[in-house]
């Protein structure tokens, strides 16, 4: 059975709200219906049909071909099955997700992965500001999954972050783990300035010393770390990294003493 497919077959005219082309919403729904579903965000009011041509009949494994900065929300609330986007995807790419598996070939705006509660995302571009972060108003941002940027990613990734994985692998923006509640942020290839700022608990993990460490937080030497070599293996045998990101005795600061502290940030000496 081939995966319900949906193809590009124009530039959409206004934002798409792709939240309710899920796995799990659209099983047992008939194509034509599909085709009716309303998406567009605007008083255009875009269909389905309008923006895409149709295909397959699996809703377990959803792909679609083709992307713009306008699809917004694609994977929103997914619990099970696949979603694969061949193309780049706008705002709020795998928000509040549960359960499943997101692939974005291409990059993706901001607030990917906001609200995660379980579940892998992977994006094989870039990805915008605010990676795994709260929207306004909400207290905490990425609260359990893995979250995989396979190029780099903007400022204040893992914002407010409370479980869970994002890795980030060519690099990243300022404030990279601002106001960690807990979790773990993995940045290979370089990150802005002030990783870490006021954070309160969890682990940030660089491959290199960033450009400026809040000046509250404490040097706490390189001691021989478990930790650091379980968390290398981890991300070698998950096919995240290829080589160990640390070794067995990285620096570590602690902080973020501003607020309660007991956070860390670890890189190879």
């Amino acid at each position: 059975m081939k995966g319900l497919t949906f193809t590009l077959v124009t530039e959409p005219p206004e934002r798409l709200d792709l939240s309710p082309l899920t796995p799990e919403r659209l099983a047992g729904v008939d194509r034509r219906d599909v085709e009716r579903i309303q998406i567009g965000m605007t008083r255009h009011g875009s269909k389905v049909g309008d923006i895409f041509r149709v295909a397959g009949s699996d809703p377990t494994s959803i792909v679609f071909e083709g992307g713009s900065a306008r699809l917004d929300l694609v994977a929103q609330g997914m619990r099970t099955g696949s979603v694969r986007l061949v193309g780049n995807a706008g705002a709020q790419a795998g928000r509040a997700m549960r359960g499943g598996k997101l692939t974005i070939e291409g990059n993706a705006g901001p607030y990917a992965g906001s609200g995660m509660r379980g579940g892998r995302l992977e994006i094989t571009g870039n990805a915008g500001d605010h990676l795994g972060a709260p929207l306004v108003g909400e207290l905490a941002g990425m609260n359990g999954g893995v979250l995989i940027v396979r190029g780099k990613a903007g400022a204040f990734a893992a914002d407010r972050m409370r479980r869970g994985l994002i890795a980030v692998l060519k690099g990243s923006g300022d404030l990279a783990g601002s106001r960690m509640i807990a979790g773990t942020l993995v940045v290979a290839g370089g990150t802005g300035e002030m990783p870490g700022y006021l954070m309160r608990r969890g682990s940030i993990l660089l491959d290199r010393a960033p450009a400026r460490m809040s000046p509250s937080f404490v040097e706490c030497g390189a001691p021989e770390s478990v930790f650091a070599a379980i968390i290398d293996r981890h991300l070698i045998t998950e096919g995240i990294l290829k080589r160990p990101l640390l070794g067995s005795a990285p620096r570590k600061y602690g902080g973020d003493n501003a607020v309660l502290g007991m956070g860390e940030v670890l890189f190879p000496r």
